[in-house]
């Protein structure tokens, strides 16, 4: 029996969501819970992708198998009684035999927060504190030009050895906060992400922001297809893997 499901992470204390040996991962700490559950018998759990250390989840979603056939929300409730505190199934449901979480993707959407206010320890892990105004308007700009079908070669990682670095970014906005005027949130909707790429587009976006870029250079960094001319990585705590949609 193939399960599908979708859970949320803070994911400030964990080496990303990959499982490696000897550290601490969201997919080894849902593993470990799967085993358990499944009489300790290993399950493999498959993601719509990984993230890196700090970034964090509202909707990221997974697959595995089970050969019993369990009470969808005894599953959830019991899994979320032996999970961390810091990770919990939102959601579970059966799905085909041969649909993947990663295969069957059609897009995704990452958002990524910005402080432009006072500096704030609470938020710290949650929230870039850059605490400084940016040019929101030139920054607005500049996203329209990251829409559409681009090489997002210069916004991966310098050394990825992919043999297509081509993607679709559906829609790329800044959205404003009117409660808190110095909170911004940039929000990418694409077919798929290269890895670093969305941190690097921030990185880009930031630099614009602060008037050492023009928006129009978005352009010229995409057809070259250097990752050298782009802009640094943003950091890791802002960024936030919020929706996954299936074809």
């Amino acid at each position: 029996m193939r399960y599908l499901i979708t859970f949320s992470y803070d994911g400030s204390k964990y080496k990303g969501y990959q499982k490696q040996p000897r550290v601490k991962t969201i997919q080894g700490e849902i593993e470990k819970v799967l085993k358990a559950i499944n009489h300790e018998e290993k399950v493999d759990l498959f993601s719509s992708g990984r993230t890196d250390a700090g970034v964090h989840a509202y909707a990221q979603k997974a697959h595995f198998d089970l050969q019993d056939e369990i009470d969808l929300e005894k599953l959830r409730f019991s899994m979320n009684q032996m999970l961390p505190a810091d990770i919990y199934i939102k959601t579970i449901e059966k799905v085909r035999e041969d649909f993947h979480a990663r295969f069957n993707v059609a897009a995704k959407e990452y958002v990524y927060k910005i402080n432009m206010g006072e500096y704030d320890p609470i938020s710290k892990d949650y929230i870039l504190q850059y605490n400084k105004k940016l040019d929101l308007v030139e920054m607005e700009r500049a996203l329209k030009y990251l829409e559409g079908t681009h090489n997002f070669r210069s916004f991966t990682k310098a050394n990825e050895e992919k043999e297509d670095f081509v993607r679709t970014i559906i829609q790329a906005d800044l959205q404003r906060d009117y409660k808190d005027v110095n909170l911004i949130v940039l929000s990418f909707l694409g077919t798929g992400f290269l890895r670093y790429m969305v941190r690097n587009l921030v990185g880009t976006l930031i630099e614009i922001g602060e008037g050492k870029r023009k928006s129009e250079e978005i352009i010229e960094i995409l057809q070259k297809e250097d990752r050298r001319v782009a802009g640094k990585t943003a950091p890791a705590c802002g960024l936030y893997l919020k929706d996954v949609v299936y074809r």
